[in-house]
């Protein structure tokens, strides 16, 4: 199994980013995105459930940030919006077996790609 990210890139605050998560070798029940801001712990941003679709958001990214699958090609995408300072960090997906929200329950993980948001 192997999940590669890609897309991170430096953007002015107010722009829009979006990342991609390409998976290998299987599909999960649920895919998330992390983010580990500079001298901080890692973090939920999200999470997709991949057979119904349905997507959940932490608090501070909810209505700026959309997270979307392409079934065909084993994509999972968070497409970032209005983007502040605070959000910069690397950010990770990874694949759950479940359904958690919780960082500890994901058992594959990308190699992270960085956002840096300029103010």
């Amino acid at each position: 199994v192997q999940l590669q990210a890609s897309g991170g890139g430096l953007v002015q605050a107010g722009g829009s980013l979006r990342l991609s998560c390409a998976a290998s070798g299987r599909t999960f029940n649920s895919y998330g995105w992390f983010r580990q801001p500079p001298g901080k712990e890692r973090e939920i941003v999200g999470r997709i459930s991949w057979s119904s679709g349905n997507t959940y958001y932490a608090d501070s990214v909810k209505g700026r940030f959309t997270i979307s699958r392409d079934n065909a090609k084993n994509t999972v995408y968070l497409q970032m919006n209005s983007l502040k300072p605070e959000d910069t960090a690397v950010y990770y997906c990874a694949a759950d077996e479940g359904s958690s929200w919780f960082l500890t329950a994901y058992e594959y993980w990308g190699q992270g790609t960085l956002v840096t948001v300029s103010s």
